[in-house]
């Protein structure tokens, strides 16, 4: 069979292939002197793994999207891409990830430890920004479109956030600021997936009520951008696993609260 009728055939399982593929690649390219030379990967050469990954989810949303929808599908997604007319109610979402990763850290300061005191990297916003773009034509753009039409909403961000937790794998260890993470490397990479899961419901409700692939690049933004921003440097492994899976436990509800209270507003207007 060929790519074309393969893609058109499975284009969920298509493109999540392709997004991997290509991010997984291009990460072990980095770093593959120093592994194939049985050397550990400095950090620097882990961090610029991330910019690398960010190839694979665009790539593949433009490739699959071109394959499956044809050119009216890539003039389309240009089209998600730019619209920003949006309601007042959904510009809060977009802050829910900085409130909550500063309520997060702030408590533990006070109650805890100094070490979880919030940490000002100014540059750190672009690099969620940069994320935010470049991922979302693909996982927004593409990805949920075509989960939706199977597994509606919610089982589609549910399914989405996993996914896209699992595909930092090759980079979970240079996460934060506690590398390398040795025996909290699974706890932090779960705490981790429970905060991603969190966003991308926020993420997929947003998109699924305004259309905007825009809004969810925005989002994305915020969500990594302030991560990036705000990390306190002076935590070890321990301390970074239990200030991201308090943040987790923290992010879902406040999620789920405003979904549900904007859903309930909703159809009492309508």
């Amino acid at each position: 069979m060929s790519f074309n009728g393969l893609a058109k055939r499975h284009p969920i399982s298509v493109y999540f292939a392709l997004a991997f593929a290509i991010s997984w690649a291009l990460a072990f390219l980095v770093v593959s002197q120093n592994l194939l030379q049985g050397r550990s990967v400095p950090y620097l050469d882990g961090v610029l793994m991330f910019p690398a990954m960010l190839v694979g989810p665009s790539a593949a949303g433009i490739l699959m999207t071109r394959t499956v929808d044809g050119s009216g599908g890539l003039r389309e997604l240009l089209s998600r891409m730019r619209k920003w007319r949006l309601g007042k109610w959904y510009f809060p979402a977009v802050l829910i990830p900085p409130v909550s990763i500063l309520v997060t850290l702030l408590a533990l300061t006070v109650l805890v430890s100094p070490a979880f005191v919030p940490h000002i990297f100014v540059f750190g916003f672009g690099f969620g920004v940069v994320a935010g773009y470049l991922e979302e034509i693909g996982w927004t753009g593409y990805a949920i479109r075509k989960l939706r039409m199977k597994y509606g909403a919610l089982a589609s961000a549910v399914i989405l956030g996993g996914l896209w937790g699992l595909w930092h794998a090759p980079v979970v260890d240079f996460l934060g600021a506690a590398y390398p993470h040795g025996d909290y490397w699974l706890p932090f990479f779960m705490s981790f997936i429970a905060v991603q899961t969190a966003i991308r419901v926020l993420i997929v409700w947003l998109y699924s009520n305004t259309g905007s692939v825009l809004i969810a690049q925005v989002t994305h933004a915020s969500s990594t951008g302030f991560l990036a921003t705000l990390a306190p440097l002076a935590v070890t492994p321990a301390q970074e696993t239990g200030w991201y899976a308090l943040y987790a436990a923290i992010l879902w509800p406040v999620v789920i609260v405003y979904v549900s209270r904007r859903i309930a507003l909703d159809a009492r207007v309508s």
